[in-house]
Parts: C-alpha cells; structure tokens; sequence
C-alpha cells in the first residue's frame, strides 16, 4: 500500500541504550504496537546512521495525514505516556518532517 502520509524524527539513543532504543523503535518495538491499534498505519521503518551508531531516523507511513490525526487525538495519552518511557533510551530528538508524496 503506497503511504498518503509520512511522519519523521531524528533521535539521539542514550550512551548504552543502543540495542534498547532498537527494540523501542524498530518494525516489532511499542511504537508500532501502538501505531497498529490504529486505523490508517502502514508502516515504520528505523534507520541508523553509518557514521554515528547514536543516531537514528525513524519513518512512519500512515494512508493520510488525517489517518495520523485521528490516531494522534485518539491514543493521545497512550502517546504522551510511551513517549515519556522512551526518554530513558533517548538524548535527544528533533522532528525532521511531515511529508506527502511528491508529483
């Protein structure tokens, strides 16, 4: 199924917190678990940097970005609460983008 919408983060993993940050994040990790009780989830893809192990790229994949809207309002404190979990196995994120696919 092609993506309508894509949602991107860039993410520091906390020193030691490499293979937790993986499993966190990665295609089977509590993101997704999350993101897949919702109607319109595609996929998640989890990319680490060649360069910097610390450094990773996640891309989620929604039909549309009112798909992603409806699960952001609907699993809001589901939400608030993971990603304040996931804050022991990060140092830093930065919100790379909101993008649809180009013509």
């Amino acid at each position: 199924m092609k993506s309508g919408y894509v949602y991107a983060w860039e993410f520091m993993a906390a020193p030691g917190k490499i293979a937790e940050f993986k499993r966190v994040y990665g295609e089977s990790g509590d993101w997704v678990k999350l993101f897949r009780r919702a109607a319109g989830y595609i996929r998640s893809e989890l990319y680490q940097d060649q360069a910097n192990p610390q450094r990773f790229i996640t891309v989620d994949h929604w039909e549309s970005e009112a798909a992603w809207r409806a699960f952001r309002e609907r699993f809001r404190h589901e939400y608030e609460d993971l990603d304040v979990i996931c804050e022991q196995v990060t140092v830093k994120e930065r919100e790379i983008g909101r993008f649809n696919p180009a013509d």
